[in-house]
């Protein structure tokens, strides 16, 4: 192998995006103040489906999505999907308020860090959904507006299974 093609291997090994299953990952830990002052901790819901939004005010795209997120999360919830809504600055907290106020907004909202986005994905699009399990693991992680049927085919299953495994009955 000439000089060029060990960089050039070398350069693909570095650059490729890891072949990790997200099944195997721990969703990193928080703990942080939602907009109304309370504490927000990632532990705290332990046995739910959390879904993680990362959005912003001045997103197009996040504010339509986030309609249909209430909607989920009214209609899911009761099954054990927890939303969580996190903003990515910039962002002022009375902003903020006004509008998840303004939409009815049924989750805990969280005004967040480009560092905190980060320790979940390095993907800058906006939204980006984090799925986690019920055992707290990364399942899934979804760029752009989180669609019905990607809800009804990554996220619905997860609510099927309880935290032993097992799937539940449906009602």
């Amino acid at each position: 192998m000439t000089l060029l093609g060990i960089i050039f291997a070398a350069t693909l090994i570095v650059f490729s995006p890891a072949r990790v299953s997200p099944q195997q990952v721990k969703a990193p830990r928080f703990e942080l103040r939602d907009i109304n002052g309370r504490t927000v901790r990632l532990s705290d819901y332990r046995g739910k489906v959390v879904l993680i939004n990362f959005w912003a005010t001045w997103c197009p795209p996040c504010r339509a999505e986030m309609p249909d997120l209430v909607k989920l999360q009214r209609e899911h919830g009761k099954e054990g999907l927890q939303i969580i809504g996190i903003t990515y600055p910039p962002e002022s907290r009375e902003q903020v308020r006004r509008f998840a106020t303004s939409l009815k907004v049924n989750y805990p909202i969280i005004l967040g860090t480009r560092e905190l986005k980060a320790r979940f994905s390095s993907d800058e699009t906006l939204p980006l959904t984090v799925v986690i399990d019920r055992e707290g693991k990364v399942s899934d992680i979804i760029g752009g507006i989180l669609l019905r049927e990607e809800f009804d085919e990554k996220i619905k299953p997860l609510l099927m299974k309880n935290v032993e495994g097992g799937i539940r009955s449906a009602k």
